[in-house]
């Protein structure tokens, strides 16, 4: 997502979208350019009736801490605000009847898209996670269980499948605090190894929202505290989609 926010804000300058050689983004009125309150974002996102399979509910594969939290968190949206978000193979399925905006459109004669945290269809082998968001606090939680086809040294996760995790988590939350689109940079430090098979915890906020960007930070740790995976930071860029 890196790269495809870096050639997406290459391209709408190309299409003069964003004008004049110094500056990358247009100043914009926020409260102009960006009408969608994140209630109907989160409507939008986790429709009530679909046929479409949700991949973020328990499978066989899950360990028990992963469940048993997992069953916490589900506790918590019957009346503490947060809401369970589905995870469908693509996020066209999560945006039917809107596209990226013009400038961004990619045309292909593919048609079994899948998104990267959803294209190892085994369960418990690759990404099992679960991703729950606070409206009104912009803050999500993450439970991310790596499986063994993610493995960099023996028995551990590499760090590119963390780093995806928390870069695919930030992508939904940005959207949904603030209509972001586009990753513009992460900046990770990792402290700890993650054992293949156990739980990861992710702790999101949304820190600031400042023109077309969101600025995001996460700490991913274990489940009681004790140790920290990784320190994340991140800057999304806002972009409102288009009615197809």
């Amino acid at each position: 997502m890196i790269r495809r926010g870096l050639q997406g804000a290459a391209r709408l300058r190309h299409h003069g979208a964003l004008p004049g050689a110094a500056r990358i983004l247009p100043r914009l009125n926020p409260a102009s350019a960006f009408g969608s309150s994140t209630d109907s974002l989160v409507s939008r996102f986790c429709p009530e009736k679909t046929d479409l399979k949700d991949y973020a509910l328990p499978n066989a594969s899950w360990c028990p801490d992963m469940l048993s939290l997992y069953q916490e968190f589900l506790e918590k949206t019957k009346a503490d605000g947060w809401v369970k978000l589905p995870s469908f193979k693509s996020n066209r399925d999560h945006i039917q009847g809107l596209k990226l905006p013009s400038g961004l459109a990619a045309t292909s004669d593919k048609s079994d898209w899948r998104l990267f945290t959803r294209c190892i269809p085994v369960e418990g082998q690759g990404f099992e996670y679960a991703i729950f968001f606070h409206p009104s606090k912009k803050k999500s939680v993450c439970l991310f269980q790596p499986g063994p086809y993610l493995e960099g040294a023996p028995g551990f996760a590499h760090g590119g499948s963390l780093t995806t995790m928390i870069d695919e988590t930030f992508s939904k939350i940005a959207f949904l605090a603030g209509e972001g689109l586009l990753t513009l940079s992460l900046n990770i430090k990792f402290k700890n190894l993650i054992p293949v098979g156990s739980l990861a915890v992710l702790n999101i906020d949304v820190e600031k929202i400042e023109d077309q960007k969101l600025y995001m930070s996460c700490v991913a740790q274990s489940r009681d505290q004790k140790t920290i995976y990784a320190k994340c930071s991140g800057v999304f860029l806002r972009l409102q989609l288009e009615q197809e």
